[in-house]
């Protein structure tokens, strides 16, 4: 891998709100390297949409989960080609886990970066996280880690059928001898037996498609369902642990105004009992006047008589 391949892989490991800055930021200093060609393949980079940020981050940050998913198209596909059902539906169950935790991881990564974990979004990381399962499993498929936008799965019929091919008929026995007048009406009662068998077959197949498109989008609403479900729960809990924290301190809150009213009326009482003693501190040193001023005067008269 060469220096530019790290930049590029740096550049969408990236916050998705530091994504066109840094675009911007390495196709100038690609340019002024003398790599103009280079620099203009960056600056087409399309910026990621939100749900495939998220995948790509999975790819970065959760690559053992990530790489789990792979793998389990991957032994889907060796399973489809040995034609054994029960390790095809070991692989799709495990394949169905691998969907579910990333989806949990997805959740937590958008709600660690600040984005809102919608049904809509989430429902668009599950069908590209899918998608990629069977595209890596079948071929190249697109760049991991580098994704700019949801990817659609491929057709259902990628991912094999359980049911019989339809080409697959029974070995006929050898036909009976037949004298040459019964000849035509052999051949005529033939070829609408034929006709009779290849429209059922197609009818047939017609069904079987049928019940593989409906299963395909009732995977997909199931996917987006759990992960829907998933972040409600982890919503839910952190709500409760919110409305546990608010009684906590409602309580405290209710001892600290309990005791401060306890407070209040000794305060009140105090108060009360030193304005009786503060009156009848008063009315003594009322009292103690009157009597000095009588002195006074006693002494007064006194002096005036001995004089």
């Amino acid at each position: 891998m060469t220096k530019l391949d790290d930049d590029i892989d740096d550049l969408f490991e990236l916050p998705l709100t530091e994504f066109v800055g840094a675009r911007k930021a390495l196709a100038g200093r690609l340019k002024q390297k003398g790599f103009v060609s280079e620099a203009e393949g960056v600056k087409a980079l399309a910026k990621p949409s939100i749900s495939a940020w998220t995948v790509n981050q999975l790819y970065w940050r959760h690559r053992e989960a990530f790489d789990e998913l792979i793998a389990t198209g991957r032994r889907f596909r060796k399973a489809q080609v040995t034609g054994r059902m029960v390790n095809m539906r070991e692989a799709l169950d495990a394949r169905r886990d691998a969907l579910s935790h990333l989806s949990d991881l997805a959740t937590e990564t958008l709600r660690d970066a600040g984005h809102n974990p919608s049904l809509d979004t989430m429902r668009r990381v599950a069908t590209t996280l899918e998608a990629l399962s069977v595209a890596t499993s079948v071929a190249a498929g697109p760049t991991l880690g580098r994704l700019t936008e949801d990817i659609d799965p491929p057709g259902f019929d990628s991912l094999g059928s359980f049911a019989p091919s339809a080409g697959i008929t029974k070995r006929t026995a050898e036909p009976p001898r037949v004298n040459p007048g019964k000849k035509a009406v052999a051949a005529s009662s033939k070829a609408k037996a034929a006709a009779a068998e290849a429209s059922r077959q197609k009818e047939r197949q017609a069904r079987i498609n049928a019940a593989k498109a409906s299963l395909q989008q009732a995977r997909k609403s199931l996917t987006a369902a759990r992960a829907a479900t998933r972040s409600l729960e982890v919503a839910q809990k952190k709500a409760e642990a919110t409305a546990k924290e608010a009684a906590k301190q409602k309580r405290a809150t209710e001892e600290r105004f309990k005791k401060a009213i306890a407070a209040s009326t000794d305060a009140a009482l105090r108060a009360q009992s030193t304005a009786v003693e503060l009156t009848k501190a008063t009315k003594t040193l009322e009292d103690a006047k009157r009597t000095v001023e009588s002195a006074t005067k006693e002494l007064e008269n006194s002096f005036r008589e001995s004089a």
